[in-house]
């Protein structure tokens, strides 16, 4: 059974989160420069079986895509001509950096650790593929 992976998409870093295998729990793998983005996935890929990558959809308040679409757009489809047996998703990411950062507050980090924005982009990952597993299962009902 395959595990669903999450990716919290930015220039500079992309936050990653993993499914359990029955797909019922997100959980932070880690945060990466993006710029090795790709050969951090064909590593992960070769390890692990992944049956769908979900990819955060940046909108803004108005349904509209925000700027970093234009570099996520290039992304998924270099993606899905790498894995193309890999299912590819894009998942609304609206709030998630606000949601990581409750999150991280909620959970009683100091003061540095709340300012890792490396983090920040985990938890983000985290959220996105909870809320996007989440949707399955209301749509499953």
């Amino acid at each position: 059974m395959g595990r669903f992976l999450a990716l919290d998409y930015g220039t500079k870093r992309t936050g990653i989160a993993v499914s359990d295998t029955l797909k019922i729990i997100a959980n932070g793998l880690t945060t990466i420069p993006t710029h090795t983005l790709l050969d951090y996935l064909k590593s992960y890929l070769e390890r692990e079986e992944v049956e769908c990558i979900v990819v955060g959809l940046p909108k803004q308040m108005n349904n509209e895509y925000s700027e970093s679409m234009k570099h996520i757009r290039p992304f998924v489809k270099k993606l899905s001509t790498l894995y193309p047996n890999i299912q590819i998703e894009l998942y609304d990411e609206r709030f998630t950096s606000a949601l990581a950062q409750k999150t991280i507050i909620d959970a009683g980090l100091k003061k540095k650790d709340r300012q890792n924005k490396a983090l920040v982009d985990e938890v983000s990952a985290v959220i996105i593929l909870q809320s996007y597993m989440e949707s399955l299962r209301l749509q499953n009902k």
